[in-house]
């Protein structure tokens, strides 16, 4: 079986959260997920009591525009249920919504199984993203993982269709990727995603004369970060073979034309270097040396043919990797959220939060804060209940707000986050 997926602590990691949502916003995102019963009311408690019913009121009323929009997706219009899928994946990306979609998920996986096998283009897209968000709601049980299991093939098909649009080809390989990671449970699944995902990445062989071919885009860049992630959950068996069998297709990559993807192939390098101390293996082979150069040019490069903002980016992170492969040290960053804080300390943690990230968007923050399968995986613990003084302490100014926090966390006694 595949190993917890409660994201690797090791010694420093990396990352960044932004979310356009306000703290007050924020707060009474976790109010209303938050209930509580009293006898003998207070006018204050009364206040509190029809504030709850509004809520109740608006609940009912996006919970009738999601029913709206699952039904679109049946509709004859290509552009009726692409607006739909559009509507579902702001609404899953946005809000907590496990018990609502765990009632609907065979209607809305038969729905989303219809548009990846007869859509077009943005539709399948759009699809995918939608299936991955519906995983992410649902968690890591039973249900999730009879959901993946349905659509897999359908995933594959479509990620492995050289007629299929990029975009769509894109979307399955994150799909694929994140779906795995959430709700497989047998490692056969697991190891049959990683070979899909590195047929991809990895096809055609890595230009001939050891450089990548010049047309890698968007969707290897996608098939790289889906199988960096499914590493990271891992048995020690498999990344064994992993260091034995895979790493080295990982090196041609870092001369890729797309900086995104030398940026990737980077990081999954050292992901790959951060595995191996884990289990207690050696990664020394005969091209390691070379390996090390090639980081070095990456991490000092100055070529006026590249972007200037990509020349700064690229030397940034590579230094950081480089760093990390000398000395076994990683930068650690705090993503902060609403009164929390946590850690990216390692290059698995770092890749398990961009990954969810870059499926969240903004709403990441409202996830970590009130989505349990997140909190699980970071180790965060149960989502905060907050009482009237702790929303109007969340209002105080973001500057306050960040001093208490740096002063809070260096006596913080959470191991990966902190509760101001």
């Amino acid at each position: 079986m595949p190993r917890s997926r409660r994201a690797a602590r090791r010694g420093p990691g990396s990352g960044r959260a932004g979310s356009p949502v306000s703290e007050e916003e924020a707060g009474s995102e976790v109010l209303s997920h938050c209930s509580s019963a009293s006898e003998g009311a207070s006018p204050a408690e009364e206040g509190a009591g029809s504030e709850a019913a509004s809520e109740q009121g608006q609940e009912e009323e996006v919970e009738d525009r999601l029913k709206e929009h699952m039904d679109n997706l049946l509709d004859k219009s290509a552009k009726t249920r692409q607006a739909a899928l559009q509507s579902l994946r702001l609404a899953f990306s946005s809000k907590t919504l496990s018990e609502f979609l765990l009632e609907r998920r065979l209607t809305l996986t038969d729905s989303l199984e219809k548009c990846l096998k007869k859509g077009k283009g943005e539709e399948q897209a759009l699809a995918g993203t939608v299936l991955t968000l519906l995983c992410l709601q649902m968690g890591s049980g039973p249900e999730a993982e009879e959901v993946f299991r349905s659509l897999k093939p359908l995933l594959v098909s479509v990620l492995t269709d050289s007629t299929a649009s990029p975009g769509a080809r894109q979307s399955c390989a994150t799909a694929l990727g994140m779906c795995c990671y959430i709700a497989a449970a047998d490692l056969e699944d697991l190891v049959s995603c990683l070979s899909c995902l590195e047929g991809v990445f990895s096809s055609p062989s890595t230009g001939e004369g050891g450089s990548a071919p010049a047309h890698h885009g968007p969707l290897h860049c996608s098939a790289l970060q889906s199988w960096s992630l499914l590493l990271t959950i891992c048995p020690p068996s498999h990344i064994k073979s992993v260091l034995d069998n895979h790493w080295l297709k990982l090196p041609p990559l870092l001369s890729s034309s797309s900086v995104t993807l030398r940026i990737l192939a980077g990081e999954a390098i050292a992901l790959i270097f951060e595995l191996a101390q884990d289990v207690e293996e050696d990664l020394c082979h005969q091209d390691t040396e070379f390996l090390r150069a090639q980081l070095k040019v990456l991490a000092t490069e100055s070529s006026k043919y590249r972007a200037k903002t990509d020349r700064r980016k690229q030397r940034s992170i590579f230094r950081d990797i480089l760093h990390f492969i000398e000395s076994g040290e990683y930068q650690e960053e705090t993503i902060r959220f609403g009164l929390e804080c946590m850690y990216l300390d390692s290059w698995a943690r770092q890749r398990t939060y961009q990954a969810f990230k870059e499926v969240l968007g903004s709403g990441i923050r409202h996830h970590l804060q009130n989505n349990e399968l997140l909190r699980e995986i970071f180790g965060l613990g149960p989502p905060l209940v907050l009482d009237a003084a702790a929303l109007k302490a969340s209002k105080v100014s973001r500057f306050e707000k960040v001093g208490a926090a740096t002063q809070t966390c260096a006596h913080s006694p959470f191991p990966c986050c902190c509760r101001l």
